[in-house]
Parts: C-alpha cells; sequence; structure tokens
C-alpha cells in the first residue's frame, strides 16, 4: 500500500481563497491527486524550505497575504530539488505583463480565474503525465 501512496501524485495548492481551494482540492482529490493546500505566502515559503516531500505539480495563486506567487516560485527554484518541479499559476490579473512576469520568474503555465475545470485538469494531467 506504501508503494500506492508513494506513487500516487502529489499537488501543492497554494491558494488563498477559501472557496477556489475547496473547488481545487475536489476536482484534483476526484481525479485521484494527493492534495497540500496552503492559505498564504508566509506558510507556502516555510512549506518550500522545509518539505521534504517534494509535490509532483505546483498550483499557485499570483496574489496572496505575506509572500506573493512570484517571490515564492523564486524560492522553489532555489531549492535544487525543486528545480524540476512543474508550477502552474493561477490569477485574477489577466495582463501580458503577469504573464510574461510569472514565466519569466520560472513558472511553467499560466491560467486565468476564474478557470475552467477541464481545462486546468488537462494542464494538471499534462504536466504530471497522468490520465487520458
Amino acid at each position: 500500500m506504501e508503494n500506492q501512496h508513494a506513487s500516487t501524485p502529489l499537488v501543492l495548492v497554494v491558494e488563498d481563497d477559501e472557496h477556489i481551494a475547496q473547488v481545487l482540492r475536489f476536482m484534483l482529490e476526484r481525479q485521484g491527486y494527493r492534495v497540500v493546500h496552503l492559505a498564504d505566502g508566509r506558510a507556502a515559503s516555510e512549506h518550500i524550505a522545509r518539505a521534504t516531500d517534494k509535490p509532483d505539480l505546483v498550483l499557485l495563486d499570483v496574489m496572496l497575504p505575506y509572500v506573493d506567487g512570484f517571490e515564492l516560485v523564486g524560492l522553489a527554484r532555489a531549492r535544487a530539488d525543486w528545480a524540476g518541479v512543474p508550477i502552474l499559476m493561477l490569477t485574477a490579473k489577466n495582463t501580458e505583463r503577469d504573464t510574461v512576469r510569472a514565466l519569466d520568474a520560472g513558472a511553467n503555465d499560466f491560467v486565468i480565474k476564474p478557470f475552467q475545470p477541464n481545462e486546468l485538469l488537462a494542464r494538471v494531467r499534462r504536466f504530471l503525465k497522468t490520465g487520458p
């Protein structure tokens, strides 16, 4: 059983909006992923610094209390063992400047809120190489 647990992809969700976080957890767990949710940038930065269980994917909100998503991407990319972890950023701000800033910071992809659940799951599957 332990091997099956280890092979189940772990998704780190950093989202301060409780409703969106619950929707993401529900969608991801329904697809069979394990989910760790952090509600603000400070908790996320501490998690990134100390985590021993590297996630398979990070879903990261841009606008967060204390530490923003751009800074968190930098922290994640600074850890050698997290360098290859796909980071998918979520934002309500639909500007080219933010998209460029997220990608330049090291994010792999960018999704605008409100997102379409099936589109988001397709992007998650693409990075995790799972599902259809």
